[in-house]
């Protein structure tokens, strides 16, 4: 993996399983080779029901054939209810169309158990980690990597947050893969950042809807087009670290 595309989170469009599939195709075009969206219900609200879950999977994955494709367990989808959440994420095993991976907020309640049951369906379980603190709650879970999420951070205090998190990731121990990413004002510093330390990336309408000189963007596209431009440019001379 090198640019993730995140096509909706909480905003409405691309909302239904359809909208997502050609904002997934677009994206694809442009240079990503992951995705990570946020399925809907039939009203539109954020859902971790399977029935959506597997609809939103199987659309995308028919338009983008062989591209990985991930989705959000946020609590706030259950009003804050883990038990709920939890119930919930389990009935993705049965489903034909599970997702390749989610992730999973190191800060939310039932945050560990999650993890397993995830891990227990075959789904591969990304931990958004926001905060220091947060590298010290990943011992011996199974992870497929870390999410280093710069969150309501300015732009200029972006890289030093990020790396904040990094030192005490790897002083916890951790030694998997990582992928580095803000959102807001940080999404592009951390864009360039990341590419200088060989780190994975993502980028769209979920973290920024604006392009780096402050036009509107058009769509995930035109986000993942310029993500790719400015990540490859920061990459040293030795290329992109395998992760």
């Amino acid at each position: 993996m090198r640019m993730k595309a995140c096509l909706n989170g909480g905003r409405k469009f691309p909302a239904s399983a359809i909208e997502l599939a050609e904002a997934a195709a677009g994206a694809v075009a442009a240079g990503a080779d992951a995705l990570h969206v946020h399925p809907r219900d039939t009203t539109g609200r954020e859902s971790l029901v399977a029935e959506d879950v597997g609809a939103a999977v199987a659309a995308i994955r028919a338009a983008c054939p062989g591209v990985r494709v991930g989705v959000s367990t946020g609590i706030w989808m259950t009003d804050g209810d883990a038990r709920r959440r939890e119930a919930l994420v389990r009935a993705w095993g049965d489903l034909a169309a599970r997702p390749d991976f989610a992730s999973v907020n190191v800060h939310e309640q039932g945050f560990s158990d999650l993890v397993a049951v995830l891990h227990g369906a075959g789904i591969g379980v990304e931990a958004g980690v926001w905060e220091p603190a947060g590298a010290d709650e990943l011992d011996g879970l199974p992870l497929e990597r870390v999410l280093v999420e710069v969150l309501g951070t300015p732009a200029d205090r972006a890289v030093a947050k990020a790396d904040t998190i990094l030192d005490r990731l790897g002083k916890a121990g951790y030694r998997g893969p990582r992928l580095l990413h803000g959102e807001g004002d940080a999404c592009w510093p951390l864009v360039e950042h990341a590419g200088w330390l060989r780190l994975p990336t993502r980028i769209g309408l979920e973290d920024t809807l604006v392009l780096p000189d402050g036009r509107t963007a058009k769509d995930n596209a035109e986000l993942v087009r310029e993500a790719v431009l400015i990540w490859s440019a920061a990459l040293p001379p030795e290329g992109p670290q395998e992760t």
